[in-house]
C-alpha cells in the first residue's frame, strides 16, 4: 500500500508540474506585475480544462500526501 501510494505521489507531483507550466503566461497576479492584460477575457476551451485539471490535481496531491501519513 506504500508503495502505491509513494508511486501515486510522484505521478501525481509530475502531472501537477505540468499543468501548472502550460498555463498561459500574463493570467492571474502576474499581469498585476508587468505581464498582459488590461482587460478582462474569460477562459475557454483547452484554457478552462487546464485550469480544471491543475485545481483536481492539486487536491488529489494533498489527499494522497495525507493518506500517506496515516499508512
Amino acid at each position: 500500500m506504500r508503495t502505491t501510494l509513494l508511486i501515486l505521489q510522484a505521478v501525481f507531483a509530475v502531472l501537477l508540474a505540468l499543468s501548472i507550466l502550460l498555463q498561459q503566461r500574463g493570467a492571474g497576479l502576474s499581469s498585476t506585475f508587468g505581464g498582459q492584460g488590461g482587460f478582462y477575457t474569460s477562459k475557454r476551451g483547452a484554457e478552462k480544462f487546464l485550469e480544471r485539471a491543475t485545481i483536481v490535481l492539486g487536491l488529489l496531491f494533498v489527499i494522497n500526501a495525507v493518506a500517506f501519513l496515516f499508512i
